[in-house]
C-alpha cells in the first residue's frame, strides 16, 4: 500500500509542477467555490496526482481526518496550507 510520505510527495509534485502556487491548486480543485475541499474534490486531486484509484477514497478520508481540524469533514484553505507546510518539512 502507498505510504503517507509517498502520497504527500505526489501531491507536492502535482502542486509545484502543475500550478503557479498552492492557492491556484486549491482554487482549481475547489469546484464549487465554497473555500473548502470536500471528499469528492480531494478524490479528484488524488486522481490528478496519480494516486491509485483503489485507495483514493480511503486516502481522501484519511486526509480529511488528519487535516480537518474544525470537524466539518472538509479541508479549508488554512487546513490545506497546514498540510503543505507538513510536506515541506
Amino acid at each position: 500500500m502507498a505510504t503517507k510520505d509517498m502520497i504527500l510527495g505526489k501531491l507536492q509534485t502535482l502542486i509545484t509542477e502543475d500550478f503557479n502556487n498552492p492557492e491556484a491548486a486549491f482554487a482549481f480543485f475547489d469546484k464549487d467555490g465554497d473555500g473548502k475541499l470536500s471528499k469528492k474534490e480531494i478524490v479528484r486531486l488524488l486522481k490528478k496526482a496519480e494516486i491509485s484509484g483503489f485507495i483514493r477514497g480511503f486516502v481522501a478520508s484519511k486526509l480529511i481526518d488528519g487535516y480537518s481540524k474544525d470537524g466539518d469533514a472538509q479541508v479549508s484553505w488554512d487546513e490545506f496550507k497546514a498540510a503543505l507546510d507538513e510536506i515541506k518539512e
